[in-house]
Parts: structure tokens; sequence; C-alpha cells
């Protein structure tokens, strides 16, 4: 799936990274618990999280994770724009709830890691 089409799904807003919009992902994680993220060690992944602060970049960037859905409306600050924009993290704001949001692309066909 293109994250161009995970916007779509979600009726979010790319705020960060529109360049990339075509790149394809395989798989999703939704958690706010960023020790979980750190476990990952899968490629393509997006993470949907409703923690909208600096750190969620910093263990994106270390998880190799090339997107962020920022679920229940939470917003993209300065702070975070500017990490974005300087490690390539696709920053995508959305008003579902991390359950609606995460049923609705995996029943578009975004795989599970677990």
């Amino acid at each position: 799936m293109k994250l161009k089409d995970v916007a779509e799904i979600l009726k979010g807003k790319v705020v960060c990274g529109s360049e990339q919009i075509e790149k394809e992902v395989e798989f999703a994680f939704s958690s706010d618990l960023m020790s979980d993220v750190l476990t990952l060690q899968k490629d393509n992944v997006i993470l949907l999280t409703g923690l909208a602060n600096v750190q969620a970049l910093r263990t994106a960037e270390m998880s190799d994770i090339s997107c962020i859905v920022f679920v229940r409306n939470k917003k993209v600050n300065e702070d975070m724009l500017k990490l974005g924009k300087e490690s390539g993290i696709v920053l995508i704001e959305c008003s579902c709830s991390m359950f609606k949001a995460s049923g609705m692309l995996f029943s578009n066909g975004l795989k599970p890691i677990f």
C-alpha cells in the first residue's frame, strides 16, 4: 500500500513528507508505548500512535519507520515538523481512534506485525 492510500483511507492530512507519499509500506504497528516500538524488526512499517511529541519521531527514526500516523486528532507541533523534515519521516494527522484507524488499514490490506 502506498502512503498516499494510507492518508486517503484515514481521511488524514499529510503534514510532512508529501514528496514521499508514493512510497510503499506493507506493515502497520499501533502503539503509544515507544518501548514496544523499539522491539520491532521489520521493514516497510508505519506507526499509528497518539503520542504526539518528538520522542515518537526519535523512536521511529531508530526503528527505521518511514511514516507516523497521529490518531485521535493529535497535532504535529513545530519541533516535530522540523525533526520529521530532517529525518525524512512522513507525518500524517487523522481524527480516527487508534482502533478504528488500525481496522480501516487492516481491512484495506495493510498487514499487522504480530
